[in-house]
Formats: structure tokens, C-alpha cells, sequence
């Protein structure tokens, strides 16, 4: 299994945390590959949902141990009731009753995420075979947001062919960000990348650079960009090693020379690693762009601005990528 050097560091960080990680795709085969990893590893304590004597039987093939891992089936867990309640009092005022609850705790993205509710898991790690809409919605639901006054967001996590290691967001979650929710998107990524052990330089991304083209998709972004400095000069980041600037094309934003033209006072310009879309569409086709053409590798996305982390995997995702995504998610759980 190849791994690059950008997710290895982080593993390493991830060993000390001593975490626990819910998988709840267990009739995938790369999800049990990637938690035999995992567990092997002691990246983090793995917990898989499924069928218990189907994956003991898939490891026993293998020769691989069960040391560090759990198997809960969702539908003999003695939890199940407990779950079922919890699930029932936290949606019952948007009208869940008590059969749909039971029903919707046997779906395994539902069955995680109350297990990390309830304490007994502190991340969780799905998308092998669900889209981002099933593993976001029981997160948006039972999980929710860290902060009333910010929303939830996405982050990619990019390792360059050159080693270089890039941030962006959003490109998953908020389909057309207002100018706050761009401010907040910039600011829980900061967060999310300090977790990580980087230094967050920010560029709020435009076709547009210090006013050479006009519009209102220019103007929500320099508004986004007052409202995220405004907020970056706050008692609570005082301490923290955050840069950011915008409005700024993506070439002003990563090349030095052109920064040097179009942005020569930028403290960002020409050497950002956070990079903050102005839509959902621009940073979809961006990423994808980066990652096909460009030969990118990329992690995510990861959700941001929850009170417990739960990640969301691509449909084509390797066995590796899951045990960077694993890696990733332990980190997420530090405050």
C-alpha cells in the first residue's frame, strides 16, 4: 500500500491521539483492508459495522489479526434500543417518530454517528459506497454544528506531484456561499489546518484580483475577505500563525512572479496553500481538474465546524486513501 509522505506524517501524529474510529461500510473490501491497516498500525482503535462473522471470516483468509478492532452488527448491538431513543429525542421536534427512528438506527451512517453522540466512538469515516449527502445528513442531524454563528463546510486536503501540500474548500457542502459564509469557510479551514500541524496562508479565490475585474460574485468575495480579517484580529485567534488576502486569481494566489505583478503588498500572494472558492461549482470542477490533469492526490472531503468528526470518502477511493482519511479524522478530534 502506497502511502505519501504529506499522510505519513500525519499517521504519526495520529498514533499518539489514541482514537477511536467508526467504519461503517464493512461489506467493502477496501474498508476492511484499510482497517487491518489502521488497527495494525495503532493509527486508531477501529470499529467496523457489518456482518461479525462475514468479516471475521474475510480477515481469517487473509491472516490478519482482529487485535485493535471491534465488529458491531447494527441489527444484534445491545446499544440498538439506546441509539433508537437518543435518535427519537433529538429529532422528534422535526417530526421523527419512534418506528422511524428505529428504522433510520439500523442504517450503518445513522448507527455511527450515534455511537459517536453517545461517547462511544470519536470519529467516523464513510462514502466507500454511500454518497455525501448519506454521510452528511445523520452528522447535520445528530452531530451538529460547533458553532451556531458559523456553518458546516468541506475541506480537500491536496498533495501535489512536487510534494507540496494544498487546503480547499468548499467544494463539497455550501452551494453558493453568501459573503459571511465564505468568512466562516476561510476560517474554519484556518482551524482545520492547524489541526494538521500547517501554517494556514489563506487565498479567497476570484477571477478577480485587487479590483481588475468587477462584479457581484468580485464583490461578495472582497466582502468575505473584510469580514474574515475583521474577525481574524479577535482575542480568539491572537495566538495563531494565520495569514489571508483576497480577492485573488488562482495565478496570483500560487506563482510568485505573478503575485509579484498583480498583488506586490500581498502577504499571501504568490505562496498561499489555503485556497477558499468562491462556489460550491467553482471548487468542485477545481478539484477534480487538479486531481485528473494534474495528477494530484486527494484526501476528503473532510467536514469542518462539527462538534465530532465525520468524513466523507469518494466512491473511488483506494484502500490507502481510507487510512489517510482515518488518519485525518483522529487529528480532527484534537481542540
Amino acid at each position: 500500500m502506497q502511502i505519501s509522505p504529506y499522510i505519513q506524517s500525519l499517521i504519526a501524529k495520529a498514533q499518539k491521539l489514541g482514537k477511536t474510529i467508526v467504519l461503517p461500510e464493512g461489506e467493502d473490501e477496501r474498508v476492511l483492508e484499510a482497517a487491518h491497516v489502521a488497527a495494525s498500525e495503532k493509527i486508531a482503535k477501529i470499529i467496523i459495522l457489518g456482518n461479525e462473522e462475514e468479516i471475521k471470516s474475510y480477515f481469517a483468509g487473509k491472516n490478519w489479526s482482529l487485535d485493535g478492532i471491534e465488529i458491531i452488527n447494527p441489527q444484534t448491538s445491545p446499544k440498538l434500543g439506546e441509539y433508537t431513543e437518543l435518535l427519537y429525542n433529538l429529532r422528534k421536534e422535526k417530526g421523527l417518530n419512534k418506528d422511524d427512528a428505529a428504522k433510520l438506527a439500523l442504517n450503518a451512517n445513522y448507527f455511527g454517528t450515534l455511537m459517536i453522540k453517545s461517547g462511544d466512538a470519536d470519529g467516523m469515516v464513510s462514502g466507500a459506497n454511500h454518497s455525501t449527502a448519506d454521510t452528511v445528513r445523520p452528522a447535520l442531524q445528530i452531530i451538529k454544528s460547533s458553532r451556531k454563528d458559523r456553518v458546516v463546510s468541506s475541506l480537500f486536503i491536496m498533495s501535489s506531484k512536487d510534494g507540496k501540500t494544498y487546503y480547499l474548500s468548499d467544494c463539497a457542502i455550501n452551494i453558493a456561499p453568501t459573503a459571511k459564509e465564505l468568512s466562516d469557510i476561510a476560517l474554519s479551514s484556518a482551524e482545520s489546518v492547524i489541526q494538521f500541524g500547517d501554517t494556514p496562508r489563506i487565498a479567497m479565490l476570484s477571477y478577480s484580483t485587487y479590483g481588475s475585474g468587477k462584479g457581484e460574485g468580485v464583490d461578495k468575495v472582497k466582502e468575505a475577505t473584510r469580514l474574515a480579517k475583521e474577525a481574524l484580529t479577535s482575542e480568539e485567534y491572537a495566538n495563531k500563525d494565520i495569514t489571508l488576502d483576497g480577492e485573488l486569481q488562482a495565478d496570483a494566489a500560487l506563482d510568485m512572479v505573478v503575485a509579484k505583478k498583480k498583488a506586490p503588498g500581498s502577504n499571501v500572494a504568490g505562496k498561499a496553500n489555503v485556497l477558499i472558492f468562491p462556489s460550491i461549482e467553482a471548487g468542485n470542477i477545481g478539484y477534480k481538474l487538479l486531481q485528473r490533469l494534474g495528477g494530484a492526490e486527494m484526501y476528503g472531503p473532510m467536514l469542518q465546524g462539527l462538534n465530532a468528526p465525520i468524513n466523507d470518502l469518494s466512491r473511488g477511493c483506494s484502500a490507502a486513501d481510507i487510512v489517510g482519511l482515518i488518519a485525518i479524522t483522529v487529528l480532527q478530534t484534537q481542540k
